[in-house]
């Protein structure tokens, strides 16, 4: 063998023995967390709740607070729509603007945590019921940075979006979620992010922190399903009446919470926070889930 195709040969081993090594040490990470990490479905909001101190925000960053640190975080936005379910699987994921009409100040935020492209696989590998597509072009929209930048500012901690299959009825995300709970022994914290009550068309600007009756009716409605593990309701939520309806014109904003309850397990202890309706026709609501 010439001695430049040796070294080249030398080389390439070294360098495939470094990546699986690399492999190892990641895979080791996700497989030694001691205990389960909480769940968390955030009522995101207004996209200037990410550079506001406001109530909302003060309280995600309460909860983070709370929390033991996750080694990876893994969000479900009601933003990220798809036909078919992707998970995103770059390195350096951006910092997506998914909205319009506000002040250059938000759009000029850059969350700049990395992603994690093994838990990606490792997510791709756990589900079985559907084929997990591997993304490296969406990265970070709104509905998970704007509540992410507030719990963890310093962006240090990996972070991964879950597509939402739009073709799919909620049955098929609360299943699918299932397949997700064993990454909460791995140090990977899901959050839902979403809205319970979400209907832009009727937003009231007159009433910033109150809600129509049909809106404090559904608010109600899913805390007493959520607390009394009633997830059959919750996933045929447009049997709930008229209210639902109103509450839920579209599912993208909904179908987060239903990934959370999904991985719940019964005996779980649940708390709310930030529970309230405003301008008429949102819910703020969010719900945290911890074993006991």
């Amino acid at each position: 063998m010439q001695r430049r195709t040796f070294v080249k040969n030398s080389l390439l081993s070294l360098l495939a023995m470094n990546n699986l090594t690399d492999l190892k040490n990641l895979s080791n990470t996700f497989t030694s967390h001691q205990g389960k990490m909480p769940l968390l479905f955030v009522g995101h909001g207004n996209p200037m709740n990410a550079i506001e101190d406001n109530e909302y925000s003060k309280k995600w960053k309460a909860v983070s607070a709370e929390l033991p640190k996750p080694q990876a975080i893994l969000c479900v936005s009601a933003h990220w729509e798809t036909r078919g379910t992707f998970v995103t699987a770059m390195q350096k994921p951006k910092t997506i603007h998914d909205f319009g009409g506000f002040p250059q100040q938000l759009f000029n935020v850059q969350y700049p945590a990395n992603g994690n492209p093994t838990l990606a696989k490792q997510i791709k590998d756990d589900v079985k019921t559907t084929a997990v597509q591997l993304d490296d072009e969406w990265g970070l929209d709104h509905g998970c940075w704007s509540v992410i930048k507030q719990m963890y500012p310093n962006a240090d901690i990996p972070v991964l979006e879950l597509s939402l299959d739009y073709t799919k009825p909620a049955q098929y995300h609360y299943d699918l979620a299932k397949e997700l709970s064993s990454l909460r022994n791995k140090g990977v914290f899901i959050v839902g992010s979403g809205n319970m009550v979400h209907n832009l068309r009727m937003v009231n600007w007159q009433n910033p922190n109150g809600g129509y009756d049909w809106a404090e009716e559904m608010n109600t409605t899913f805390k007493r399903l959520i607390e009394t593990n009633n997830h059959k309701e919750l996933i045929n939520y447009s049997s709930l009446g008229k209210a639902a309806t109103l509450a839920i014109p579209t599912p993208e904003h909904y179908l987060p919470l239903l990934y959370i309850m999904g991985i719940k397990e019964e005996k779980e202890a649940i708390s709310f926070f930030n529970d309230k309706t405003m301008m008429g026709s949102l819910s703020m609501t969010s719900v945290k889930i911890e074993t006991v």
